[in-house]
């Protein structure tokens, strides 16, 4: 699995970190998704999914 983000697309709402905190994190300055590990592991796969379903911005991207 890779993901792949699009910062300038965020909107800083935050529902992909409460989807799957493991996975993403958002800079304190502004909100902004940050993504430390494109590639999580499998077990996650479920959460990252339903992370870029439910972002509003359709700000990520989750490949196989």
């Amino acid at each position: 699995m890779k993901v792949t983000v699009d910062q300038d697309k965020c909107v800083a709402s935050g529902q992909c970190v409460v989807a799957a905190m493991e996975v993403f994190d958002q800079r304190d300055e502004d909100g902004i998704v940050v993504l430390p590990n494109a590639e999580p592991p499998a077990e996650q796969a479920d959460d990252v999914r339903h992370a870029a379903a439910v972002c509003p911005a359709l700000a990520m991207e989750v490949q196989d």
